[in-house]
């Protein structure tokens, strides 16, 4: 709750000859629903990127950024070998707008979950068919296609995850002095 309210709210039971312990009463309840707005914000915060590619696609990612936090990546986060949803919060969100080949393997347009397992060699790609939901529910049955990619050392150390997506199709993950790159066309 802020100063303005305070006074809003004074001035309100002034007016309307309200007493102390209604006053009383009314900021507690402002104050409650002030703490409620406090609890709903996200420490990883929303993220959006879309680019549409020289033959055409729209390929947009609507994901949350978490951030490293001096943790390590594969080991405290992002945990290596294992299912990861790629993000925080609800499923990564990765759309097309027509029918592609990821790293070579067809995916029809459309709207998927995005899930990869890190290693430190080699990361899965995971393009799942549900994407309307919490990014700790995962189906490997829904799974659209799954690619095996080699990631690179980040150019710079970057303390939200991030994605970038290039006119050439090619979709960047970068998070630390993590970079994982898959092709779209």
């Amino acid at each position: 709750m802020n100063f303005i309210n305070i006074i809003c709210l004074i001035y309100i039971c002034e007016n309307q000859k309200l007493n102390m312990k209604k006053l009383f009463t009314l900021l507690m309840i402002t104050g409650l629903f002030s703490g409620f707005t406090a609890c709903a914000q996200r420490p990883s915060p929303p993220a959006k990127v879309s680019e549409t590619t020289a033959t055409g696609v729209k390929i947009s990612i609507d994901y949350s950024q978490p951030a490293v936090k001096g943790r390590t990546i594969g080991k405290e986060i992002a945990t290596y070998g294992k299912v990861w949803r790629t993000g925080a919060n609800e499923a990564t969100v990765f759309e097309i707008s027509k029918a592609v080949k990821v790293e070579g393997k067809p995916l029809p347009a459309g709207k998927y979950s995005l899930y990869t397992i890190p290693g430190e060699k080699e990361w899965t790609i995971i393009i799942n068919k549900s994407w309307d939901q919490s990014g700790t529910v995962y189906d490997q049955e829904k799974d659209a296609l799954r690619a095996v990619v080699k990631p690179v050392k980040s150019a710079s150390f970057t303390e939200r995850m991030t994605f970038k997506i290039a006119k050439t199709g090619v979709v960047s993950l970068i998070w630390g002095d993590h970079q994982v790159n898959f092709n779209v066309k």
